[in-house]
């Protein structure tokens, strides 16, 4: 993913987690709030496993997220990712990220595009 679209500093993560909706399935959780341009970040504790696991489920998750970019409106986007993330392969995670965000309803409609 481009550097563009990176949440980076922890004042945006606190912004997301307080005015934010969230939303969650067994291995991620979703925060989110509506903003002009498109930004995303990701958190894995340490609770998820060492430094290699956690690398391999951020790995993961923005490939996930690379691909339901284009489908998506615009916010500030903070996945968390919860303990059985280390467990779930990628098409698990895939699958875990389309369902939150059909759940908080963050595709784009047709007449949006």
């Amino acid at each position: 993913m481009q550097k563009e679209y990176r949440l980076r500093r922890n004042g945006q993560f606190r912004y997301v987690y307080r005015k934010g909706k969230s939303s969650g399935s067994r291995e991620i959780v979703l925060n989110f709030v509506r903003a002009p341009k498109m930004l995303v970040g990701f958190a894995v504790s340490k609770k998820v496993g060492n430094a290699v696991t956690r690398n391999l489920v951020k790995r993961r998750l923005r490939e996930a997220f690379k691909a339901e970019m284009p489908l998506l409106r615009t916010g500030m986007y903070v996945f968390t990712a919860r303990e059985n993330a280390s467990l779930a392969d990628f098409q698990t995670l895939h699958k875990s990220m389309r369902y939150i965000l059909r759940k908080q309803n963050l595709y784009r409609s047709a007449d949006e595009k």
